[in-house]
């Protein structure tokens, strides 16, 4: 039997029968298609593609299991904190407010 538990609280929630449900999030650079300059008319997009190319075996190679430069990542959570996550998805409100003087 597969075991699973949330990922934000640890429950259990294969023992309590609860439902589960799964977060998958992807992170990429934002790419705006209005916004082409000079420069980008004088690149050769063939040169372009050879250097994507390049970069994603080089990419490859390297040691994925590092988080930082993972992409996309995936949740469990159980019913709570999937309340909770729905309500606030980027933990704003977890965030620490500080109140600086005006001195």
């Amino acid at each position: 039997m597969v075991h699973f538990s949330c990922d934000l609280c640890g429950k259990d929630i294969t023992a309590s029968g609860e439902d589960r449900y799964t977060v998958a999030m992807e992170v990429r650079p934002g790419f705006d298609p209005d916004a082409i300059r000079e420069g980008d008319l004088d690149d050769d997009p063939m040169e372009s593609v050879a250097d994507l190319a390049r970069r994603a075996e080089t990419s490859a190679d390297a040691d994925s299991s590092d988080d930082a430069h993972r992409g996309s990542f995936r949740f469990d959570l159980c019913s709570d904190c999937r309340r909770r996550f729905v309500r606030d998805p980027l933990g704003k409100s977890n965030a620490v407010q500080f109140d600086f003087s005006k001195n």
